[in-house]
């Protein structure tokens, strides 16, 4: 194995080349990679990472490069307890005592080196029967050496480091970690550090202090909080994703590795790209006209129903992308087929659905009830006048972009308005012969 630094040499040069494997992708910057690949034109590249970084996620969820993901983990392994919480003494101590009660050890990472002896000292007198220790980047490698050597044989049992120990230690008996100012860690550095603990059968705690001293950045917030939420096993994957949405997917033809599609979401963001590429190599683009539908109904998926929260918001995000009746059919099957009957509810969301999917064919980009009229935006009033031109009730157009659709006042109840849309926007003519049916009139 040679050092990346002498591999990326421009003297270093290779025969027959085929294979790079990065491991620890995530420590590696692009110019880095870029320079592994041009090394031969033709060379297959094997990306290994816990938390992929936001590029390189990017690009495999968008088909531009293969992603596999594992997701057993290791027999024994249990969920690391995970807990954000201020800087307190009393939590330090009971945490350290714990561990020291099942002849456990002890990390404590604080990244900063000037002020690392102090933590120490701090550590020292907060559990004064704790042998502590202290190693960093620092060091020299035989001194740094030495200060591993005690802490695996137990001489000392708890280390105050650096980031230092965040990939390459393993260390069975060490169950208990400590991130101090854990607010200035990145999302893919906060999960690789809480795996050095629990890697046994024992379970694993990893506290996440903030300081009390200073307030979190809405950002840090945000990575704090997925921290905690995805402490589960194999969530390296989920919080991968999360740390794509806050940072952005990057430029994929350049250097940058992150970049800021926040404020939009990643699904949103690949919607966006997908019409750009299409719009630039002159495609048509397939994707729906939004239509936004106030109906006054209550449409959503109950609690009781579908307990699993992912679960929900997996159904929610399918009845969001399909695109045809067809898709919502199949939907539909596989709803009921993993669910049983469902109540009034899903079924006012599925109507939804379908009238959104029918509308979009229109080009209709809003549905309000406003009583006692049903209001329709539309883009272009020529391509539903034979729409409305067999509608029921009274029809009239204000202007050249909306049209007020009167029905009778018993019509406008959820159970017989939805039906009607549907049949309208299907432009099936079997409407209820109580309707009149007096066409379009001028506004």
């Amino acid at each position: 194995l040679i050092g990346t630094h002498r591999l990326l040499s421009k003297d270093v040069g290779f025969a027959d080349l085929g294979l790079v494997v990065v491991d620890e992708e995530q420590r590696f910057g692009v110019e880095h990679k870029e320079r592994l690949k041009r090394i031969r034109s033709t060379v297959d590249v094997l990306s290994l990472s816990a938390t992929p970084i936001p590029r390189t996620l990017h690009m495999a969820l968008v088909g531009i490069r293969n992603i596999s993901s594992l997701q057993t983990p290791p027999m024994d392994r249990r969920a690391i307890a995970s807990h954000v919480c201020n800087y307190n003494r009393d939590i330090i101590r009971s945490a350290i005592i714990r561990e020291f009660n099942r002849d456990g050890q002890v990390y404590f990472i604080h990244n900063v080196v000037h002020s690392i002896q102090a933590i120490a000292n701090e550590i020292r007198k907060i559990v004064p029967e704790a042998r502590v220790i202290v190693g960093h980047g620092q060091m020299k490698g035989n001194e740094l050496e030495a200060v591993m050597r005690t802490f695996v044989n137990g001489q000392a049992n708890v280390l105050v480091a650096t980031n230092i120990i965040e990939s390459g230690i393993d260390i069975p008996r060490v169950n208990t970690i400590f991130i101090n100012n854990a607010d200035r860690f990145g999302l893919a550095d906060l999960h690789q550090l809480r795996g050095r603990v629990g890697r046994s059968a024992h379970r694993g705690y990893c506290y996440f202090l903030l300081p009390n001293d200073r307030p979190v950045t809405l950002k840090a917030a945000k990575r704090l909080k997925a921290i905690e939420e995805f402490s589960d096993l194999g969530a390296g994957f989920r919080i991968a994703m999360r740390d794509l949405e806050i940072r952005g997917a990057g430029n994929l033809l350049g250097p940058e590795q992150s970049g800021n599609i926040a404020a939009v979401g990643y699904e949103m963001y690949c919607e966006l790209l997908d019409a750009a590429v299409k719009r630039a190599q002159g495609k048509p683009d397939t994707r729906l006209t939004p239509v936004h539908l106030e109906l006054d109904v209550q449409a959503h998926i109950p609690r009781h129903y579908v307990v699993g929260e992912q679960t929900r918001i997996d159904i929610y995000r399918r009845i969001k992308t399909c695109t045809t009746t067809a898709d919502l059919d199949q939907l539909r099957k596989d709803i009921r087929d993993a669910f049983g009957k469902w109540s009034e509810p899903v079924e006012r969301l599925l109507e939804l659905a379908e009238i959104r999917i029918l509308a979009a064919g229109w080009k209709i980009k809003s549905i309000i009830l406003h009583h006692p009229d049903v209001v329709f935006t539309v883009e272009d009033l020529s391509l539903v006048q034979d729409l409305f031109t067999d509608a029921p009730g009274t029809a009239r157009i204000p202007d050249s972009k909306t049209i007020h659709l009167r029905l009778p006042t018993h019509y406008l109840a959820p159970p017989t308005l939805l039906p009607i849309l549907r049949r309208l926007l299907s432009k099936q003519t079997a409407i209820p012969s109580a309707v009149s049916m007096t066409g379009l009139e001028g506004a």
